[in-house]
């Protein structure tokens, strides 16, 4: 097991990484648990995988499971649901000093972050990511948020968990996409920041999707760690280091919105095909070789992701591609910054690109293979 320190200014807490932490969770929640019931945040299909052992866990330690089922996917982050499930705090009694559980993916995680940041102007949450991808990249860092018709994302709260446990135990259950779907966001550290690990990656990539114990320890223990680095250096995205972590969702999220937010294009799945993008629009810009840019697309191909955005069959163009990034919460100034790569391993915030040639780039792009 290694636990990882995330840093903050003032206050940090703790991500553990192991397998089977969900069986010892009474213990080592121990300090955030102050009465005898816990109010506990699940979808449907997390509940049914993993609501018993949490349960088992808790009740070993004498305290008992108020559940509050959402349904699966990105129509959980609602404002519809926020508020259903806010009320259903309030009527549990939640107060400011306690904390919720968050048991489920990043949709489950970002719903119960952002409702425990609004409820009583703030309490604590415990993170239990149960995906690889909530494991490696939403849940730690404190961002939260719902979708709105305008976008992904676009109302929520920076809000820190107080603990994080993410046992690789519980990705034994999921389905393969949704496991390729996470290591997206894996291969993403080291595309954006470290050369050594995107190596790593090209050699064992095929065994973090796989599952083999050691390599997905490694592979989740190796992204926290990273993640902790840039969250600690920028937690609220001031200074432009937690931009990088961005990379590919840019363009991921106009994909997302093309879709509907819907199950034909997993979050993972756009990040994937958004660094993808990114290296190529990197290597059209001349700042990569075409080289390293395939080798991002190879490397992003042997997961089993798709690397050609013609294969999603949209009935749209690149300009209405880039419609859809007008709406990204990054703009400023009405200028969109892009993060794109010098290098592998060398991301950058891009401040000066136009639109319009990114959407003659995404034009291309659809009708390209």
């Amino acid at each position: 097991m290694a636990v990882i320190r995330v840093e903050l200014a003032g206050r940090g807490y703790d991500v553990h990484v192991g397998h089977g932490l969900l069986d010892n969770a009474g213990y080592l929640a121990r300090d955030f648990i102050r009465k005898d019931r816990v109010a506990a945040v699940a979808d449907r299909n997390s509940h049914a995988a993993h609501g018993g052992r949490l349960e088992a866990a808790l009740g070993a330690s004498g305290v008992g499971v108020d559940w509050f089922i959402a349904e699966p996917g990105e129509g959980a982050k609602s404002w519809g649901v926020l508020e259903k499930l806010v009320d259903w705090l309030l009527e549990h009694g939640v107060e400011r000093g306690d904390h919720i559980f968050a048991l489920g993916g990043g949709v489950v995680g970002d719903l119960t972050g952002f409702a425990a940041a609004v409820l009583k102007r703030g309490c604590g949450f415990v993170q239990i990511p149960t995906t690889l991808l909530a494991q490696v990249d939403s849940s730690v860092g404190g961002k939260t948020a719902i979708n709105t018709r305008a976008g992904k994302n676009l109302v929520g709260a920076f809000h820190q968990p107080a603990l994080v446990l993410a046992d690789t135990a519980t990705l034994g259950t999921l389905p393969a996409r949704e496991m390729g779907a996470g290591y997206a966001e894996v291969i993403k550290y080291g595309i954006l920041g470290d050369p050594d690990f995107f190596a790593w990656c090209e050699a064992n990539g095929a065994k973090v999707t796989a599952r083999e114990a050691e390599a997905l320890e490694y592979a989740v223990t190796r992204s926290v760690e990273a993640k902790a680095r840039i969250v600690a250096q920028d937690e609220r995205e001031t200074t432009g280091t937690r931009a990088l972590l961005n990379l590919g969702h840019t363009f991921g999220h106009a994909l997302e919105a093309e879709t509907g937010f819907s199950d034909r294009l997993l979050h993972g799945e756009a990040v994937a095909l958004g660094m993808v993008l990114a290296a190529r629009y990197s290597a059209r810009l001349d700042y990569i070789s075409l080289d390293d840019a395939n080798r991002v697309t190879q490397a992003i191909a042997s997961a089993g992701l798709r690397t050609e955005i013609a294969a999603l069959g949209m009935d749209c163009t690149g300009r209405d591609l880039a419609a859809h990034m007008l709406h990204d919460k990054k703009m400023d100034a009405g200028t969109l910054p892009f993060i794109l790569l010098r290098g592998i391993g060398e991301a950058f915030v891009d401040r000066q690109v136009a639109m319009e040639d990114v959407a003659a780039f995404l034009s291309e792009q659809l009708q390209a293979h």
